[in-house]
């Protein structure tokens, strides 16, 4: 296990609290936007909330002890959580569910984009000046800004990889026809390849996320 000093314990205080905050925001989106086209069943386990309680009933492991252990062993944070729906209303409404799907990564681009507005207006202002990025209350908010804006790019982008079981390989099915969304769908539910293609989307995004974050950072930094 690597040396866990204060300086590393805060970092996963930080990230922890970005993640379980982040990926609660990301389950309530996808609850919110099954509800209003017409499926309760998330609202109905009360996952229409940024309470991170009934998140975590859910997905025990995934938003507790696979991230705090991650961090732990690796110093790196990786979790998972979950939101139900019900399989007949996607069939009945695949465009709707395909909204849902995207309602996700959304969430986690708006935490991204206050996160990165935040950051710039105060690295304009001089709130964060070079030496106070590690002591002190603006070296905390700084830090916590930057893993916020880091974690919520990489959950946003991830999860619109379209390979199942990420939220992309929904969200594409609003580019379909009726019957070929419908024929997807089935094929979705029926394949056995959830977990291949889970291992497949870390390996490519693995060597696409440096390029998506130089670009979010050129974009929300330039000039600075």
């Amino acid at each position: 296990m690597p040396e866990l000093t204060p300086d590393v314990l805060m970092m996963g205080f930080l990230w922890y609290v970005a993640f379980l905050f982040s990926t609660t925001c990301h389950e309530a989106a996808h609850a919110l936007v099954a509800k209003i086209g017409g499926d309760e069943t998330a609202a109905l386990g009360g996952q229409v909330t940024l309470n991170p309680v009934p998140h975590i009933r859910r997905e025990p492991f995934g938003m507790v002890l696979i991230p705090i252990l991650s961090f732990l062993f690796s110093h790196s944070m990786i979790g998972w959580a979950s939101a139900p729906f019900d399989p007949s209303w996607q069939r009945r409404y695949p465009q709707r569910a395909a909204w849902m799907a995207l309602a996700g990564p959304a969430a986690n681009f708006t935490l991204m984009t206050i996160a990165g507005i935040a950051l710039r207006v105060g690295l304009l202002h001089g709130w964060f000046p070079e030496e106070a990025r590690t002591p002190g209350f603006a070296g905390l908010a700084y830090l916590a800004l930057w893993v916020f804006f880091t974690l919520n790019l990489f959950l946003g982008a991830f999860n619109l990889v379209p390979v199942p079981p990420l939220d992309g390989s929904t969200a594409i099915t609003l580019f379909m026809p009726q019957k070929t969304a419908l024929r997807y769908l089935d094929w979705l539910h029926e394949s056995n390849l959830r977990m291949l293609g889970l291992v497949a989307a870390v390996v490519l995004f693995r060597s696409l996320f440096d390029y998506i974050s130089f670009a979010a950072r050129a974009v929300f930094f330039h000039g600075l």
